[in-house]
């Protein structure tokens, strides 16, 4: 069984929809560490000497945060200036995360549509993982297909974001068991498709703040 670092990254979970709902739905699961930076650094002085032995005792580095500005949240940039310094995540004979896993579990308003050059947003979304792929490349860690629960801003009922928390609390439980064969992970875009052959895309919504 691999151990999992959930990494959560959300500025205001207390009004959250989609986040809160994955992490209720991860929350509990074997192999299972929830971090939440904005609760454990509320003034955002990162303790890297923790962080790094968090990353260490883990195999699986699943970083939970709401896609804003085509990114991440303030302090997923400040964590990893700091925590992935030269000489433990990279540079010569650093091999702490060499062979560990790492995934973007994130929410976005806009839905899959909405990112193609004729939608809204007018790029591929995979395309804006580009700086965590290569970065995860760099710490010898391998990236894999991101999360995504998309369509917040038009599509959050009840139903839909139960249905997504349960799938995603199968993903996590089918990774820390190396369910998954090697070939399936390689050529999935997004890991929704590890379970579901079909993502419905809503294709009048637009991009923005995730939940």
């Amino acid at each position: 069984m691999k151990r999992i670092l959930l990494i959560l990254a959300h500025p205001a979970l207390q009004k959250s929809t989609a986040n809160a709902s994955l992490l209720k739905a991860a929350q509990g699961l074997d192999n299972v560490t929830v971090h939440d930076l904005y609760q454990v650094y509320p003034d955002s002085f990162i303790d890297v000497a923790r962080e790094q032995a968090l990353l260490q005792d883990h195999d699986i580095i699943v970083f939970q945060y709401p896609f804003y500005w085509y990114s991440c949240p303030a302090i997923v940039h400040e964590w990893t200036d700091l925590v992935l310094e030269y000489g433990f995540a990279y540079g010569e004979n650093a091999t702490a995360l060499q062979g560990k896993d790492w995934l973007c579990s994130v929410s976005c308003g806009g839905s899959f549509s909405s990112y193609n050059i004729d939608g809204y947003n007018e790029y591929p979304l995979i395309q804006f993982f580009l700086p965590f792929r290569q970065t995860a490349k760099i710490c010898g860690m391998r990236f894999l297909p991101p999360f995504v629960l998309d369509g917040i801003h038009k599509r959050a009922s009840k139903d839909r974001l139960q249905r997504k928390s349960q799938l995603y609390k199968q993903l996590l439980i089918g990774l820390s068991e190396g369910s998954y064969p090697e070939a399936e992970i390689h050529e999935a875009t997004f890991l929704n498709q590890l379970e579901e052959h079909h993502i419905p895309w809503d294709k009048h919504a637009r991009g923005g703040h995730g939940a």
